[in-house]
């Protein structure tokens, strides 16, 4: 399905401006959509099904050039999902985790010398070695969401806010999640995706109440 086709959930718009990068195909940039922000992504892959503005160019280098000149303003927020290879086991259970740079550090540095706001989503391993810092740590199931997907994010504002349930793994979740990867994109909320761009996804769930979370520590800073 192109983006152009794509008929986007209803929102209340807050007229607030997103940039994620590494947005991949846009399962977290929906969530920012869905909490009323205008979203922007950029990835150094082409993503047709991306259902925003987007832009194909290196985050580093996209970041880096717009704090420079100074666009980085337009910006309320800066959202990043920096490539996890270089800390999730499975990389490592496959021997090419060092094959994978680090991209959380230099990216953490930039995204602190833009002046704005940030929020970095990455696997809780980054967590486990001090690379990020765990303000938040979701999964699924804490939305009503039947998947098991655990993700770490360190924000610019360190956290606290509402309290979400632990999260839940029964039997039943767990059987689901083998039931394909189509019905998992499906589950995830992420229905405009292949099943390719799905492995790769997190639920807009995640976002739409990281969102909400800054949001209420505006209002409460204001």
């Amino acid at each position: 399905m192109s983006a152009s086709r794509m008929v986007l959930p209803l929102r209340r718009p807050n007229s607030m401006k997103v940039l994620d990068l590494c947005c991949g195909a846009g399962g977290l940039s929906m969530g920012y959509h869905l909490a009323g922000f205008d979203v922007t992504g950029v990835d150094n892959r082409p993503q047709p099904n991306y259902p925003f503005t987007f832009h194909q160019a290196d985050a580093l280098e996209y970041l880096d050039r717009i704090t420079g000149t100074g666009e980085v303003a337009d910006y309320d927020l800066i959202h990043a999902s920096w490539p996890c290879q270089n800390k999730a086991r499975v990389t490592a259970w496959r021997g090419s985790r060092d094959d994978h740079p680090d991209l959380i550090t230099p990216g953490k540095k930039l995204m602190q010398a833009s002046g704005r706001p940030w929020v970095i989503e990455n696997v809780p391993e980054a967590a486990w070695d001090g690379t990020l810092r765990a303000d938040y740590l979701l999964c699924g199931s804490q939305f009503g969401l039947n998947i098991r997907r655990h993700r770490a994010f360190e924000t610019s504002w360190g956290g606290g806010g509402d309290l979400l349930p632990p999260c839940w793994h029964h039997k039943g979740l767990l059987a689901f999640e083998h039931k394909g990867e189509r019905a998992y994109a499906d589950a995830m909320g992420c229905t405009w995706m292949n099943k390719t761009e799905a492995r790769q996804a997190v639920p807009p769930a995640y976002t739409h109440w990281i969102a909400t979370q800054y949001l209420t520590h505006e209002t409460r800073a204001a």
